[in-house]
C-alpha cells in the first residue's frame, strides 16, 4: 500500500532515497524497483532488521531491481541526529511518523539538511479531521507507546516545512477506504484486533491492496478529496 506518488516526487534510476521511518519497507521497496539508491531509517531494530531480509529477497527475486540499478540499505537512527552529511540525498520520503516524534521541527531541519538543493520530499501525515474524530473516539488511540502525538492541519504541515527552507509545490490525499476502519477500530478498542466486524473489514482492505480491483479503486479515488485518511504533502529545496 503505497501514500506517495513516486512520478510527482520525481523518483528516477539512480537517485538516492532516503525513507525515513521505514516500518515495514513498503515505499523502500517500490523506490528500488524504480532504480533508486535507497536507504531505510528506522528507530526499531526489529523493523529494521526485517526490512534488511526483504531488500535482499527483493534484490535477488525481481531481476528488474538489479537491472534498473536499485539498492537498499536499512540502518537503525534517529531522526532527532540523522546520520548522514548534508545534501546527501536526492529524494526524501517521510510516510505517517512525524506525528510520532515530539520535537517535529527538528526532525524536519534534519531533513531539509540531508536533502539536496533542488531535490524534492513526499511528507504524509493523518489527515486532520478523520484523526481528530478517531482520537475522539477513543483514547487508546493516541495514548499508547509509540502513538499519535499530534494533529496535523494541512497548512502547519506546509508552513512547519517551510520554516526549515523547504517550498511546497503539491499535495492531495490517500486511503479513503482506510478512514472508517480505523473509526470501527477506536469504537470497538484499538486492542481488540479479533473483533468480527474489526476481522471483516481487515479482510477487504488487503483483498484491496492484493488484488487492486476497480469496484474499490475507483471508489476510494473519488473519496480520497473527502474521506482521505492521509495527506500527502510534495516540497523541494530551493537551489
Amino acid at each position: 500500500m503505497l501514500t506517495v506518488r513516486y512520478e510527482r516526487l520525481g523518483v528516477q534510476a539512480g537517485d538516492r532515497l532516503l525513507d525515513l521511518g521505514s516500518g515495514g519497507g513498503r515505499h523502500a521497496f517500490e523506490a528500488m524497483r524504480r532504480g533508486a539508491l535507497v536507504t531505510a531509517l528506522d528507530a526499531d531494530a526489529g523493523e529494521v532488521k526485517d526490512v534488511s531480509g526483504m531488500m535482499k529477497a527483493v534484490t535477488s527475486e525481481e531481476p528488474a531491481v538489479a537491472a534498473r540499478g536499485g539498492v537498499g540499505t536499512a540502518i537503525v537512527g534517529d531522526a532527532l541526529r540523522l546520520p548522514f552529511s548534508s545534501n546527501a540525498f536526492d529524494r526524501v520520503i517521510a510516510a505517517e511518523v512525524l506525528e510520532h516524534i515530539p520535537d517535529d521541527r527538528m526532525a524536519m531541519s534534519e531533513l531539509a539538511r540531508v536533502l539536496r538543493p533542488g531535490g524534492t520530499m513526499a511528507v504524509t501525515v493523518p489527515r486532520w479531521w478523520p484523526e481528530l474524530l478517531t482520537w475522539a473516539l477513543s483514547d487508546d488511540y493516541h495514548n499508547t507507546p509509540g502513538g499519535h502525538i499530534r494533529i496535523y492541519r494541512r497548512s502547519a504541515l506546509v508552513d512547519r516545512l517551510g520554516a526549515a527552507g523547504l517550498e511546497c509545490y503539491g499535495a492531495h490525499h490517500a486511503h479513503a477506504l482506510h478512514t472508517p476502519y480505523w473509526w470501527l477500530r477506536a469504537i470497538v478498542g484499538v486492542r481488540d484486533d479479533g473483533h468480527p466486524l474489526v476481522r471483516a473489514y481487515h479482510r477487504v482492505l488487503v483483498w484491496d491492496i492484493t488484488s487492486h480491483p476497480p469496484f474499490t479503486r475507483i471508489p476510494e479515488a473519488l473519496l480520497n478529496p473527502i474521506l482521505g485518511k492521509s495527506v500527502v504533502v510534495y516540497v523541494r529545496k530551493p537551489g
